[in-house]
């Protein structure tokens, strides 16, 4: 219990750590915050010109929940290079503390940080959208998905945030293009059934592609749990398999960047 309790507290303070770095650099923050709100009205503006309420509907949908997933992914993926942009890469990496404690950290403060992002967003869709009536809508539906969609995004994200780790002055740019191919592959803004068949076979592995379809059916169409199991089970199955590939491969990475010293802020 001691030993829980301890790394707990540990977890506890890397969340308080990324707080403070919220913090430190609000002005990049809200920046994000209003490229991404314009970025979401940007998309719904299309379904409001359409004039069809449906189509408004899902692409709200998609340009809100897209949103939290990207945000939890980014928190992750670029952990590595926020600690290497800080100068502080080395002190955590070298600290007595467990990877899983410091990435458990990181995880929930990336769900909390999209939570408040994702909710301000939706502030801003409401006002510009006040009469969109969403009165069909299962919120348990809906919550599931969020949480499952996160659970199974992290897996990934935690292999992504290898990159930044074994390729100092790239592995960056290498997330964003990973993150990229993401939205590009998870039906965000139209059914992968419009892509082409190989890019179907790539949208069968992101999580996105469940938990966006869910949350749409949950919120549009009202569906219970029951009528989407079909997006459960491999949102379910991809938590459980990425995680612990992604603490397992994470570990690898980081043994090899102690060795070869890579863990150096530059070189």
């Amino acid at each position: 219990m001691a030993l829980l309790t301890h790394e707990l507290k540990a977890s506890y303070a890397f969340m308080e750590r990324n707080f403070f770095l919220s913090r430190r650099y609000w002005g990049w923050e809200v920046a994000f915050l209003v490229y991404s709100a314009a970025g979401a009205l940007s998309i719904s503006f299309i379904g409001a010109q359409a004039g069809d309420p449906r189509l408004l509907l899902t692409l709200m949908v998609g340009a809100i929940f897209w949103n939290y997933l990207s945000v939890v992914f980014s928190w992750i993926a670029e952990t590595i290079a926020v600690e290497r942009w800080e100068g502080t890469l080395e002190y955590t990496m070298m600290a007595p503390v467990r990877r899983s404690t410091h990435l458990l950290g990181s995880v929930a403060y990336a769900m909390l940080y999209g939570l408040v992002h994702t909710a301000a967003i939706l502030v801003a869709m409401v006002l510009f959208f006040p009469n969109l009536a969403v009165t069909a809508a299962n919120p348990v539906t809906v919550v599931a998905f969020m949480l499952l969609g996160s659970f199974s995004f992290v897996g990934i994200a935690m292999i992504a945030a290898i990159l930044p780790l074994l390729y100092v002055e790239r592995g960056a740019q290498m997330t964003f293009v990973l993150q990229s191919v993401l939205l590009l592959v998870s039906g965000v803004y139209y059914p992968v059934t419009i892509l082409p068949g190989w890019m179907q076979a790539i949208s069968k592995v992101s999580p996105a592609t469940y938990a966006i379809d869910g949350v749409r059916k949950g919120l549009i169409e009202g569906a219970p749990l029951t009528a989407v199991v079909d997006d459960i089970w491999p949102l379910i199955v991809m938590g459980i398999v990425f995680i612990p590939v992604g603490l397992w491969a994470f570990g690898r990475a980081e043994r090899y960047a102690k060795r070869t010293g890579k863990l150096k802020r530059v070189g």
